[in-house]
């Protein structure tokens, strides 16, 4: 938690409250479903929290933006996002329903009521976005393909509307057919040893 604040010191009293409470929550559920793996769970801020809030480096949201999270998981990146962008509308989608039953769970537990969760692929998912955000669920072309045509075209952002990527390593071939994206190197941000080989990437209008 001391990491958060190191990196985010404007969080208000409610926001330091739900970031506070992520890792009984998720040492809970993990228990019970396993959704994160046990080393990760030992380091939950750094490589999920914190990983998840790299976007809100690259990007911050605006007050009543939408953004979709493609492969949740756990409920990440779209949890800790939600936390800290409160007046931003998140929808997290998940092909595996246990996964999506923790997220609802966790976010129940945390009242946040800009967010919800259903069990469903990417492509089930009718309306637009501001934002898709994802965690390395796949390869960028195949990730493109699911969500192509979710994308709202009116920017309001600093960056232009599109997928906001957490992904790590070399990309150049895996972005070779993308040559509008960008990579945004998380080390650039944060200190931990985490993060020398993780990036952002942005690829707008898709």
């Amino acid at each position: 938690m001391e990491r958060i604040l190191a990196y985010f010191p404007d969080l208000n009293e409610q926001q330091i409250k739900q970031f506070s409470m992520l890792q009984e929550l998720y040492e809970d559920w993990n228990a019970k479903i396993n959704v994160i793996s046990r080393k990760d769970i030992d380091e939950l801020y750094i490589r999920h929290v914190l990983h998840s809030l790299g976007i809100a480096k690259i990007q911050p949201f605006l007050p009543q933006s939408s953004v979709l999270d493609v492969g949740t998981g756990g409920g990440f990146p779209a949890i800790p996002l939600a936390i800290m962008f409160p007046e931003t509308s998140f929808y997290a989608v998940d092909a595996i329903g246990k996964k999506i039953k923790v997220v609802n769970e966790v976010i129940d537990s945390l009242e946040l009521k800009n967010i919800k969760a259903d069990q469903r692929r990417a492509q089930q998912v009718g309306q637009s976005f501001d934002f898709i955000v994802s965690r390395a669920v796949t390869n960028m072309p195949d990730f493109v393909s699911w969500v192509k045509g979710k994308v709202k075209k009116k920017n309001r952002h600093e960056l232009a509307n599109g997928i906001l990527y957490l992904k790590g390593g070399d990309l150049s071939e895996e972005l070779k057919p993308f040559k509008q994206a960008k990579e945004f190197a998380l080390s650039d941000f944060f200190k931990e040893d985490f993060f020398d080989t993780k990036k952002v990437v942005h690829l707008p209008g898709i």
